[in-house]
């Protein structure tokens, strides 16, 4: 492929919601707006902090998954770390025929693609080192039903990061007025359907999505199979809404 017949395709597949450095093939330009486009880098940076601080060491020996990757910025990453398999999952094939673009013209070849739901992986049996799931929980309709698949085929780590709520307590009432139940935080129902029925690629398969708060979070994900859930501290330069808690990078471990 010349820079000529990169360039070309860079501009057939636009336009693009990540930015990548293609090196001699030049680069993508996102279609975000300058103030929001730091939180890809945030995100980058928090999640490559406790990979490299759990996997330290043993990149050769680790499989990855990175579900609902879009364009692959988070396994394209995780892949020039020289992981030992990096596989990307999204409902989008358009996304997915970026992806594969941008590993090709990198010339990484312990990458794949493929095009599958995060609610259809019930039957897979593989386990992943390491689960990515990234901007993706808050745009579902099923997200417990997505956070057991994921929890059934993770083997070490998952790093998940969400858009969440405000935190909600109290009490219910549970079958009689004296019977009661603490909140584990609330899911708050979004309405996401202006972006979905006019097909943005950021949003899930449903035009309900449910959110969680921080509680909710933590619950979810040991009721998913993990035993240790942590919030990541966001770096100092970090994009405003990680810096304000409003979204989070969780750390779960099996």
């Amino acid at each position: 492929m010349t820079s000529q017949e990169a360039q070309q395709r860079i501009g057939e597949l636009g336009p693009w919601f990540y930015e990548f450095d293609l090196g001699k093939y030049g680069h993508t330009t996102s279609e975000l707006p300058p103030d929001v486009l730091p939180i890809h880098q945030t995100r980058l940076a928090m999640v490559e902090r406790v990979v490299d601080e759990h996997f330290r060491g043993r990149f050769d020996k680790i499989r990855c998954l990175d579900i609902g990757c879009h364009e692959g910025y988070y396994s394209i990453a995780m892949a020039r770390k020289g992981l030992q398999e990096v596989r990307g999952i999204d409902v989008r094939a358009s996304s997915l025929e970026k992806a594969r673009f941008v590993a090709d013209a990198l010339s990484l070849r312990n990458i794949v693609y493929e095009e599958r739901n995060c609610e259809d992986l019930g039957s897979d049996t593989t386990p992943y080192d390491l689960c990515l799931f990234l901007g993706v929980l808050y745009h579902l309709e099923n997200p417990m039903l997505c956070l057991r698949n994921i929890g059934r085929i993770t083997r070490e780590l998952c790093i998940l990061e969400t858009q969440v709520v405000d935190e909600v307590e109290g009490l219910a009432e549970w079958g009689a007025r004296e019977w009661t139940r603490p909140y584990r935080g609330i899911l708050a129902l979004i309405d996401e359907s202006g972006e979905f029925y006019n097909q943005n690629a950021e949003t899930g398969t449903s035009p309900m999505a449910a959110c969680p708060s921080p509680k909710a979070l933590h619950f979810m994900l040991r009721q998913a199979g993990f035993r240790r859930t942590e919030i990541i501290e966001p770096p100092r330069d970090a994009y405003e809404q990680h810096s304000r808690g409003k979204r989070v990078v969780c750390a779960a471990y099996k």
